[in-house]
């Protein structure tokens, strides 16, 4: 028996839960992963972007078809709040040229290790190796190291993640159990991941390294940035803020030389001589090596005038790598299943959080921003509940009525 029974021990889980230690009740944090905060800590091995300094009503727009749903959430913890909150856990940070904000120490770690130790003062019980198997009645059913064990909540906060880097814990396997309660679930599709290329030969030389300066383009979308040519494909970060409407069926185009217009590139190749196409592009245009590569990649067989192709090169793909390697997923829990508390509507006094509800964001800080803010909203929500339900037990088979 517990007062709160927290699932998922990421970013959302874990605010859950220190909104609720510090209302004085009860937690205990359960994951199947031998320790929380995997992905977290992944996230942070280049450094960890924790939100976007930016004003809310440019932070809001991020979100997309989402940012109805998110708005409150997000207004009540916004990019300053999440500044503030990691300074607060002795974790300083800085905003860098981009507007993106990093813990001066760059690593998810000592944010992590700071966390943490605030939840062991304020008595929360981390449970790892804990995998949730479903519901029987009130109760909730863990395989654990030690055998099924069951737990008795008076109100429980699911934070599970998405359906990509199913090795950290995000799985997406709880989808099939809630689906069995008749809570409406999104088809996961992946969000932030590169895409396949079936690239020649000529192209194994550039494995690995970056694509910079250059703008990329899919639909309406147009985006200043870089990325890398892997074994697989392309990915980083410009290719993961268009990956959106690429996924969806558009074309994705490059302007190889984004700071020069068509006029000037094509004045500047008009007298090439007996220079070879390669000797040509470099003199010309300053045009470095990967870039020329790309070029004879996708351009084949070359146009006689190629200043057009250069400022809208085809990319052409195979679609995108598989879901679990996507940085996140869209899909998940339909925001119709939940109250304005997100509170599940079939299931009073279970609320979700984080990424298993369908929304996305591009990177940037904006994905850690939302599962923190929904994270203490669930974790609020919960508290709210304790406090009006009167015999705090959940009876899982009645609906409710939303909180006010």
């Amino acid at each position: 028996m517990t007062d709160a029974l927290i699932i998922g021990g990421g970013p959302a889980g874990l605010m859950a839960a220190s909104e609720l230690s510090r209302a004085g009740y009860s937690v205990v944090v359960a994951d199947a992963k031998p320790s929380v905060g995997r992905k977290f800590l992944m996230a942070g091995k280049s450094g960890l972007n924790l939100t976007k300094d930016q004003p809310f009503d440019g932070l809001i727009k991020a979100y997309d078809t989402a940012a109805g749903p998110l708005l409150d959430i997000i207004r009540e913890f916004d990019a300053q709040a999440v500044q503030t909150w990691a300074v607060d856990l002795g974790q300083p940070v800085f905003t860098g040229s981009s507007g993106r904000v990093f813990p001066k120490a760059m690593k998810a770690s000592p944010l992590l290790r700071a966390w943490l130790e605030q939840l062991r003062q304020d008595r929360v019980d981390i449970r790892a190796g804990w995998r949730w198997v479903g519901f029987d009645g009130a109760d909730v059913v863990f395989d654990t190291p030690d055998g099924r064990v069951v737990v008795t909540p008076k109100v429980t906060v699911l934070a599970m993640g998405g359906a990509s880097w199913g090795r950290l814990g995000s799985d997406g396997k709880w989808a099939d159990i809630l689906a069995d309660r008749d809570v409406p679930i999104k088809d996961f599709k992946p969000v932030n991941m590169g895409f396949r290329v079936d690239w020649s030969s000529h192209m194994t030389r550039h494995f690995g390294q970056p694509v910079k300066s250059v703008v990329l383009k899919a639909g309406t979308l147009q985006v200043s940035g870089e990325f890398v040519i892997s074994t697989k494909g392309i990915e980083g970060g410009g290719i993961y803020a268009v990956s959106k409407p690429v996924r969806d069926g558009a074309d994705l185009f490059i302007d190889l030389m984004p700071d020069m217009p068509l006029d000037r590139i094509r004045a500047r190749l008009t007298h090439r001589g007996k220079a070879s196409l390669t000797n040509h592009l470099r003199k010309a245009l300053k045009m470095p090596p990967i870039k020329q590569a790309l070029l004879m990649e996708f351009a084949q067989p070359l146009p006689d005038d190629l200043a057009p192709v250069i400022k809208r090169l085809p990319v052409r793909h195979s679609g995108p790598r598989p879901m679990d390697e996507a940085i996140s997923t869209s899909g998940g829990v339909a925001w119709n299943a939940l109250d304005k508390n997100l509170m599940l509507t079939h299931l009073p006094g279970v609320f979700c959080a984080g990424e298993m509800i369908d929304w996305d964001a591009p990177t940037g800080g904006y994905l850690i921003t939302a599962c923190l803010a929904t994270g203490r909203w669930a974790g609020r929500s919960a508290v709210k509940w304790l406090q009006s339900v009167p015999d705090h037990k959940t009876d899982i088979e009645t609906v409710p009525q939303p909180l006010e």
